[in-house]
This record gives structure tokens, sequence and C-alpha cells, in this order.
């Protein structure tokens, strides 16, 4: 990245969505660590099986991170668009490419959260609860969590390019760029990890490991982009 040719009015969007991204991912994270899974392979106890029917013992405890992951989605593409406009101009072609990926994980992870909360929760209530063992986050290898895995390797394939977008040319942007690199190779080595060690019967174990490998990068790298940006602006200054 450089500050050539670059209006204030990009870079302090830059900064603001970056800033907003951080927090937001702090907050949706510290939601879902509460969201201790009642089923599957991290189970602490009293563990619920198919067809899982104790769903609303746990609402709306375990749908509280989602809510958040909306907004934390959202805040997501405008970071990764506003990054976009904040490149150089001959390396757009990576952030362009990063856009289109974020807004595939995007997509998927709306619906996927959407649905999660809009649907299965009420359906419960009303007794009508045929199909819902297929689409509920309980399922680990159920609609929900192969939505999420597929998003949440989306972002990571999103974060390499947006990386590849830097052009490095001083220590904090080197740092930058490795740091948005690192989920991909991470989230690439545990789903080869996983898939070995248990086949298709992964559970959801691959889809907490890519969530916690994207989230954390966000909390890094959008600290160290708000820098970024900041200094950014006071050398347009």
């Amino acid at each position: 990245m450089g500050t050539n040719n670059k209006n204030i009015l990009t870079m302090r969007f830059g900064f603001y969505s970056s800033l907003s991204l951080t927090i937001l991912t702090i907050i949706t994270f510290g939601f879902a660590m509460i969201a201790i899974p009642p089923a599957g392979p991290y189970c602490p106890g009293d563990c619920m099986s198919y067809p899982y029917p104790d769903i609303l013992s746990y609402y709306p405890r375990d749908y509280y991170w989602m809510y958040m992951a909306v907004f934390q989605l959202v805040a997501y593409l405008i970071f990764i668009i506003a990054n976009h406009f904040n490149v150089l101009h001959e390396r757009r072609i990576f952030s362009f490419i990063s856009v289109a990926f974020a807004l595939i994980s995007t997509t998927v992870l709306l619906a996927d959260y959407y649905i999660q909360f809009a649907v299965v929760p009420i359906s419960v209530m009303k007794g009508e609860t045929e199909g819902i063992a297929l689409i509920t986050q309980y399922n680990g290898h159920g609609v929900f969590v192969v939505l999420e895995e597929l998003g949440y390797f989306m972002m990571s394939i999103s974060f390499l390019f947006l990386g590849l977008a830097f052009a490095m040319k001083n220590r904090l942007e080197r740092t930058i760029r490795w740091i948005l690199i690192v989920p991909f190779v991470i989230t690439v080595f545990s789903f080869v990890f996983y898939s070995i060690k248990f086949g298709i019967d992964r559970d959801y174990r691959f889809e907490v490991a890519a969530i916690s490998f994207n989230w954390v990068m966000i909390i890094v790298a959008g600290i160290l982009l708000s820098i970024y940006f900041k200094r950014a602006i006071k050398l347009i200054k």
C-alpha cells in the first residue's frame, strides 16, 4: 500500500472499518465462547444426540453470537472493500479477487446464521421439528456446520489475496501481509489434518478451528491496519 494519490476519505474509511471490525469480532468471539456446544466432540457433559430434542434449553444463549456475527460480517465486507480502494493501483488485481471471495463468504455465512436463529427456534417452539436435526447448529455434520466450513474457507482465501495486495514497503506492511496470509495456510493444514484423522466424520472440529484462526487474525490485523491508516492519514494532512 501507499499514500500517493489517495484521498483522506478512503483512508478514514479504512481506519474506521478496521477499528469497527476488530471491536465487533472481539464482542462476537466473547459471546461465542459462552456458547459451549452441548453436543459433539467438545461437549463438556450432559450432551445431546440425534435428533437433538433439547434445542430450546439452549435458546437464546447459544444464538447471541450469531446475531453479533451478522454485524461483524457486514463490517468484514466493508473492511475488504475499503482496503481494495487503498491499495496501489498495480496490486488491485489481488484486492479485487479478495473482494470476490469476501462476497462469497459473506453471502454463505449471513444466510447460514440468519436461517439458524430465525428458523430453528421458532420451528421447534411450534412443534415443527421435521428436518430440524439436519440444519441445527448442534449437528456436527449438518447443513449449518458445513456452510460455516465453506464460508470461513472462503474468508481465509479473501485474506490471502488481501495480504498479497500489500507492497511490503516497511515493517508494518510486511507484518500485516503475513498475518493476513497465515489463516489460509493454517486453515488448509487443519482441513487436511482433520480429514486424514477423522475422514468425513470430522464433526465440527474443523469448523471451530477455521472460525478461531480467522477471528484471531481479524483482531490482530484489524489493530495493525488501524495503526497503518492512522499513520497514513497523518502523512496526508
